[in-house]
């Protein structure tokens, strides 16, 4: 039987230790690399020649789904597994706009991620159901990706001004993307506006 080598990205430490001591319990799968970031994802994929990633989305450096992005450009033959504490339909239709080959929330059992990991291997994909029937009601982000970014950089409570210098743009055309988001989100501000894309995932 040969091995599947698996990289975990996970920054709380437990968690992945966790994963890591279930997965390792599967014959087949050994755990040959673990990560806390993000933006060390890359490096240490190609420095452990692994199968399949299996990925956090909430990670310093970098999200899970930048992680993926970034995976299937440089190392298009990785198997990539996204896993998420937020069962946000927006995170599951970028997660797999990403290149990600399965998507699952982390309360699925060690036994059920297992066996995503093989059948990533053999060419399936895998997406947890109620997440794929919520996306599905829920249709694609009415926001553009520059909206997105603005909507990021004022979620902290940013001014216009702050927000037009961190993205160089002007302050006017700040002003008019946070407009245009918070509009199409029906939003009354644009606290509620970032509070609304973050629960869908959009963010």
């Amino acid at each position: 039987m040969s091995m599947i080598r698996l990289l975990l990205a996970e920054d709380q430490s437990m968690v992945r230790e966790a994963l890591a001591a279930l997965l390792g319990l599967e014959p087949d799968i050994e755990v040959v690399a673990q990560v806390a970031r993000g933006d060390e994802v890359l490096a240490a994929a190609g420095e452990h020649r692994i199968d399949v990633a299996l990925l956090d989305i909430e990670m310093p450096g970098m999200t899970g789904i930048e992680a993926t992005a970034e995976l299937r450009r440089a190392l298009p033959d990785v198997k990539i597994v996204v896993v998420t504490t937020f069962g946000r339909p927006g995170y599951l239709r970028r997660a797999m706009e990403s290149g990600a080959d399965a998507f699952l929330v982390k309360d699925a059992p060690a036994s059920q991620l297992a066996e995503a990991v093989r059948k990533v291997l053999a060419g399936e994909r895998v997406i947890d159901p109620t997440l794929a029937a919520a996306a599905l009601a829920d249709g694609a982000s009415p926001l553009t990706e520059r909206e997105r970014d603005v909507l990021r950089t004022a979620a902290d409570g940013s001014t216009n001004a702050e927000i037009a210098a961190t993205l160089h743009l002007s302050q006017g055309t700040v002003r008019n993307y946070l407009s245009m988001a918070i509009q199409k989100m029906a939003a009354r501000n644009r606290a509620e506006a970032v509070r609304m894309a973050r629960e869908k995932g959009w963010l």
